[in-house]
């Protein structure tokens, strides 16, 4: 079967929390060579070509809330070269980095998966590089100004190629198409073109450096070959053996072992039988030694506790005790001075008719003398006072109970001791039992299962061996098939710097095929009154002798398509280095009847004929073009290409790309 060259895209599965959505491009295994995503408005076939583009390296990816709120990765199943891959890319706030592994989604590679950065898009590790070097064009450096041999130069991106593999909605029918309205941009898309059909301007020298370049990584790739190949060699040398390590052997090896023993296992089981009731005592003993012992703990663990807590009581009391003592011994309120004038008072105060003499305050004692703060003490005292004699009876109260259910404690741990030393005591008589009534029977097995166990460990070391040993030749592999890939593109580069001709005839013949096919597709659409079509030297696309800015919208939509198609059909016929597929979205954008339309062009073309010719077209290459088509209402010709059907219907699923963001959904939230 011939491998295709380029890249094929075969499934694209958005990851959420608990579940994917998938659009699967191939049948039977094998990439379709014509893929339709049909279905109503704004239910996710755009969607669908951008996320395969973001999976590609572009910046953006698309961000509908209900896509924000679902998905968190984009995997993108691709074929690179005819080998299945893995791109994986995280959804919300745009990556700039990729996972690149080997392997189909539902079949990946053991492999881990390799990292690899969007910028710069010229890096040798960059995703980029990685895309374009299944396309011929790795390397590839674009001149600012084309005409000044000391311009400085761009790396081409695989950004920049997907111009020519992605026809995206807003430039279908737009007067901006080849972007007049970006001088840098137009000047690029050319540049593009002339790369892929290798015709671009300085193309010998652009070789050339291409070559060195080459060469400079292939040398650096043996020397790292020849590095691993050193190390392998001290670390294990048989690891540099062609045959791969018996690590089958050894897990099967492990796997007979632990069958035997567990053989040997039931087997003593079913030889001590007899001894079930000897089992069961020693289980209830052991099951007893281990609660009394918990007891013991718990008991333990409150007196450890609870002594802290009444030595602080006590503590506390003492303290309160000398309180009440210091005011008894030194009466800090025993008033000998006038507060008024400051001299001293020949008698102290008294009580006269229940009332102080020196402040007229009304006194509870009977008539007498009188020592200051007798008051206090007689009365309650005020708020925010502390009254020391309450607190002395409530901290013994406490102290008293917390110093008995100490003593409770220590006589239930010296219970606990005792009865947790009886059942530990009883548990060995039962272990003792059960290992002098089952020792005879079991004896005989004790020796087959140490031989075993040995037996096990050494087949344990052999499989881990054999694992080293094959991450150490996997290690190898990978380089060597480094090596391998840039000697076949330096020999594909020095065959095509070989066989370089002139480069401006070789554009002017280019252009000149590009062009034939672009009146060819208008003609089998039946494009009204279709005159004098060409591509100019500058890639824009006339008909009638005017350019396709002069036409209108329904021409537009016409023009555009068969540009697009007839670089990519040329570029694939003549084995150019484009990726071979092509996406396009919304064919028949401003074709129909009715409202802003342009009438006059549907009533004289048929979208069945558009998709005719594409089924006729691809009919003839194998495996070598794919194209991938979003279109609201596909003819029934091509019916059996649609992958998927949006209907934005819940009684017809699926309801669109994120098919359980439904509007009885929406009304629920």
């Amino acid at each position: 079967m011939q491998i295709p060259q380029g890249i094929r895209i075969r499934r694209l599965r958005l990851a959420g929390v608990g579940r994917t959505y998938d659009v699967d491009f191939t049948t039977e295994g094998q990439v379709r060579n014509l893929s339709l995503v049909a279905g109503a408005f704004s239910s996710g076939k755009t969607a669908v070509l951008e996320f395969i583009a973001y999976g590609l390296g572009a910046k953006r990816h698309p961000r509908h809330q209900e896509i924000l709120s679902k998905v968190r990765s984009c995997l993108l199943e691709v074929e690179l070269s005819g080998e299945p891959y893995v791109i994986e890319r995280s959804v919300g706030e745009p990556s700039k980095i990729a996972y690149i592994r080997g392997g189909t989604i539902d079949a990946p590679s053991p492999a881990p998966a390799e990292a690899r950065h969007l910028d710069p898009p010229g890096s040798p590790e960059s995703l980029s590089s990685l895309l374009l070097s299944h396309c011929k064009l790795e390397g590839v450096q674009l001149r600012e100004a084309p005409t000044q041999s000391e311009s400085r130069t761009d790396p081409l991106s695989f950004r920049d190629l997907m111009w020519l593999t992605f026809l995206p909605n807003e430039r279908v029918a737009d007067k901006n198409f080849l972007f007049e309205n970006d001088r840098m941009r137009k000047h690029k898309l050319r540049q593009v073109v002339d790369v892929v059909f290798g015709v671009h301007d300085d193309r010998a020298v652009e070789l050339g450096n291409r070559i060195q370049a080459l060469e400079s990584r292939r040398n650096h790739a043996k020397n790292d070959l020849s590095a691993a190949r050193a190390f392998v060699a001290e670390q294990d040398p048989g690891a540099l053996d062609t045959d791969p390590p018996a690590s089958n052997s050894a897990e099967q090896e492990l796997a007979d072992i632990t069958a035997q023993l567990a053989q040997i296992d039931q087997h003593a089981r079913a030889a001590t039988d007899f001894a079930a009731g000897l089992r069961h005592s020693h289980q209830e003993a052991a099951a007893q030694a281990r609660r009394t012992a918990a007891v013991v703990r718990d008991h333990e663990t409150q007196l450890t506790r609870m002594m802290p807590l009444r030595a602080q009581y006590a503590d506390d009391l003492l303290k309160l005790g000398m309180l009440a003592q210091a005011k008894q011994l030194f009466d800090p309120l025993r008033v000998t001075t006038c507060p008024a004038c400051l001299n001293r008072l020949p008698a102290p105060p008294v009580a006269v008719a229940g009332h102080c003499s020196l402040c007229a305050h009304e006194l509870q004692p009977a008539d007498g003398s009188l020592t200051l703060g007798d008051a206090a003490q007689l009365s309650t005292p005020p708020e925010g006072q502390l009254d020391v004699a309450a607190e002395v009876r409530a901290t013994k109260a406490r102290l008293k109970e917390i110093t008995a259910y100490i003593e409770d404690l220590g006589t239930s741990l010296s219970r606990g001791k005792l009865q947790a030393e009886k059942a530990r005591l009883a548990e060995e008589r039962a272990a003792a039992a059960l290992d002098e009534a089952t020792a005879p029977a079991v004896s005989t097995y004790l020796a087959a299962r140490d031989e075993l166990h040995r037996q096990r460990e050494q087949a344990l070391r052999r499989l881990e061996q054999a694992r080293s040993t094959a991450k150490l030749q996997e290690g190898i592999t990978k380089r060597a098939t480094a090596v391998a890939r840039l000697e076949g593109q330096l020999t594909l580069v020095r065959e095509e710097l070989s066989e370089l001709g002139d480069a401006t005839r070789d554009r002017d013949a280019v252009i000149r095929r590009v062009s034939a096919r672009y009146g060819e597709l208008l003609r089998a659409w039946q494009y009204p009154k279709v005159s004098l079509p060409r591509i100019r030297e500058d890639l824009t696309p006339f008909v009638r002798g005017e350019s396709y800015h002069d036409a209108s919208s329904g021409a537009r939509t016409l023009l555009t398509l068969a540009w697009q198609l007839a670089v990519f059909e040329i570029a694939v016929e003549s084995g150019a280095a484009h990726p071979g597929f092509l996406m396009i979205d919304s064919p028949q954008k401003n074709l129909g009847h009715g409202g802003t339309l342009d009438a006059v062009i549907a009533d004289a073309v048929s979208i069945s004929d558009f998709y005719d010719h594409l089924a006729a077209w691809l009919a003839d290459r194998g495996v070598r073009a794919q194209l991938i088509v979003a279109d609201n209402s596909p003819p029934l010709v091509v019916e059996d290409c649609v992958v998927v059907r949006y209907s934005r219907s819940e009684d017809h699923p699926p309801y669109g790309l994120i098919d359980d963001e439904t509007e009885s959904a929406d009304a629920g939230t």
